[in-house]
């Protein structure tokens, strides 16, 4: 009984504290071509949460390197690379995807634009996770840790299957151009506000 009831919990913190990268997911997938492949969104979510579970489990046994104040300043990462796009952008006319223009020759790191948006957008996840895996024993951890891993390959089906639903697809590859820019600066933002940057830095300087 405990076992399932390990699962039901980790199934239920995972969507509570992912509910927002489904949309983030479908923004990526939509954009995928030859070179962008759905091979690099599946990595670089991969490689992002698990980089948030690391740190997560780390700051179980203690040790933080983020205070938590500022984790919202995360939330300058998919701002810089939203700027980015909207600059390209206005350069670039042709159909190339426009997370291609984010990136260089090197087609191998594409992976890497879509794991450091999964770890800004899941930075204050780190402040769930944190009292969440401290309760837990160690089986419960392996676990939930699994079930997080299982629960990624989800999250990602949901998000290319809405990619391809028609109408979704239509609209992205007609404004793909700026409505991608424009969720990455705002998911910035967000991230900013839902930790309460503002305030700490208009205090810090205040």
């Amino acid at each position: 009984m405990d076992f399932f009831y390990t699962i039901i919990s980790a199934i239920g913190a995972f969507i509570a504290t992912n509910i927002d990268d489904i949309f983030v997911l479908m923004i990526f997938f939509s954009q995928a071509n030859k070179e962008f492949t759905a091979r690099h969104i599946v990595l670089g979510q991969y490689l992002g949460f698990i980089l948030l579970v690391v740190l997560s489990l780390v700051g179980t046994f203690g040790i933080n390197f983020i205070a938590e104040k500022w984790v919202g300043l995360l939330g300058l990462i998919p701002i810089y690379l939203g700027i980015k796009l909207f600059i390209k952008g206005e350069e670039e006319e042709d159909e190339t995807s426009i997370i291609a223009k984010l990136q260089s020759d090197r087609v191998g790191f594409y992976f890497l634009n879509v794991a450091f948006i999964t770890f800004a957008n899941g930075g204050d996840n780190i402040g769930i996770y944190v009292p969440f895996f401290s309760t837990l024993n160690l089986n419960d951890l392996v676990i939930t840790v699994i079930t997080f891993l299982i629960m990624v390959a989800v999250w990602c089906f949901l998000g290319y299957r809405l990619a391809t639903f028609r109408h979704v697809s239509e609209i992205l590859e007609k404004y793909g151009r700026w409505i991608v820019p424009v969720v990455f600066i705002g998911l910035g933002f967000y991230i900013m506000a839902e930790n309460n940057t503002f305030s700490n830095l208009w205090s810090l300087f205040g």
